[in-house]
């Protein structure tokens, strides 16, 4: 076990030292256990692969650091369980805006214009998000980001209910003045309402 140990130590070194062959070993290795564990909750072979690689892509560009880690198989599966969290999260949202764009009687399609009013919808919002005061800003994070409850924030920024709700309200009334700028998304500007 030990020795074990010892060897994925030295290959993690090797990896940081920029040898592709090792990196190519480490990625042998985990590979099929990783791609197993992504897949139990995708569902979805082809969007499990494209997760796993974007896993194996950012561990290269990280290789320096690779040598600090106690344990490396720990490492991999806590990233693959955060790269998970931010897909369901982006899922999650735009969920939320095909709902809204239904009940304005919008056809929702996968097209390419209307795929660029989502990005555009979602970099105006965090834009806004950027200007609200800081802690305004956690909570609007807290709520959007992390789907946390009212009083699941006001639990964890030390603060009562009612100041979480007043925030929230405030932050999200900019949100949606700050959105109606842009008059190619109006559509989409109700769906901030969800987390209220």
């Amino acid at each position: 076990m030990m020795e074990e140990v010892s060897e994925e130590n030295l290959l993690l070194l090797r990896i940081a030292n920029d040898d592709r062959i090792a990196f190519s070993m480490l990625y042998k290795k985990y590979l099929h256990n990783l791609s197993l564990f992504v897949n139990s909750i995708t569902k979805d072979t082809g969007l499990s692969d494209e997760l796993v690689q974007d896993i194996f892509v950012k561990i290269w560009l990280n290789r320096k650091n690779l040598p600090l880690i106690d344990s490396f198989k720990s490492y991999l599966y806590r990233s693959a369980s955060n790269l998970l969290i931010d897909y369901i999260r982006k899922q999650k949202t735009q969920l939320k805006i095909k709902d809204i764009s239904q009940r304005f009687g919008e056809t929702y399609s996968e097209a390419a214009d209307e795929g660029l009013i989502y990005t555009q919808t979602l970099q105006y919002l965090h834009n806004g998000i950027k200007l609200l005061p800081e802690k305004r800003k956690k909570i609007v994070e807290l709520k959007m980001h992390d789907d946390l409850s009212l009083d699941e924030i006001a639990l964890q920024l030390k603060i009562s209910k009612s100041v979480v709700k007043k925030q929230l309200y405030t932050g999200m009334t900019f949100l949606r003045n700050h959105l109606k700028h842009f008059y190619r998304i109006a559509p989409f500007i109700s769906f901030l309402y969800f987390f209220l």
